[in-house]
């Protein structure tokens, strides 16, 4: 992969409670680990609005040479499930959610901690993304689900990316993340 090619990078931090906020940073990183750019979304802890917050982030980027999306997982904000076809379908670039754990799936968890049209909607979305698929990195493995792009160039492209156990734009953007809500937290940052 070229090292100049670029890709975003979105994780999240919170340590509210549900109605609170979940801090959505996206980082802008080049395949030669050169941070190039980097903006700042919220979603709701326990909502439904994570989708449309990635989308925002993403569009406030403004950034046509970003090639990928990298999401840390699919479920931030304590089960706000993200409509991965959704956000490939608003931004047209390849998307992919990675995880860092085995999992035997959130349905049963969902299921215990919603009720109703929460618990159903999040089901619908839950249900409607892409298998996981194991990639062996380095000495780890690594859990993505992608869109808009094949298993193969998956593959090379979450390795391309990837230095140690988490590709660099997911490990920037936590970095990130968690520096920008304990800003938020202490009051060092301004909540809005």
């Amino acid at each position: 992969m070229k090292p100049g090619r670029r890709a975003v990078g979105i994780a999240e931090s919170y340590r509210g409670t549900t109605g609170s906020t979940s801090t959505l940073a996206g980082v802008v990183v080049r395949a030669d680990r050169t941070v190039d750019d980097f903006s700042v979304s919220r979603c709701t802890v326990g909502g439904r609005d994570s989708t449309e917050a990635i989308i925002a982030l993403w569009r406030r980027l403004d950034r046509p040479d970003v090639r990928y999306l990298f999401l840390a997982g699919s479920a931030p904000a304590w089960y706000n499930i993200v409509d991965l076809d959704a956000v490939y379908q608003a931004i047209d670039r390849p998307v992919l959610a990675v995880s860092f754990e085995p999992s035997g799936g959130l349905e049963a968890a969902i299921a215990d901690a919603f009720d109703g049209d929460e618990r159903d909607e999040r089901l619908r979305v839950y249900t409607s993304l892409p298998e996981r698929q194991r990639l062996e990195v380095g000495e780890t493995d690594l859990f993505v689900r992608s869109v808009g792009i094949d298993s193969e160039t998956t593959a090379a492209v979450v390795n391309a990316y990837t230095e140690r156990k988490r590709p660099e734009p997911l490990r920037i953007a936590k970095r990130l993340a968690r520096r920008l809500d304990a800003a938020r937290r202490d009051g060092t940052l301004a909540p809005d």
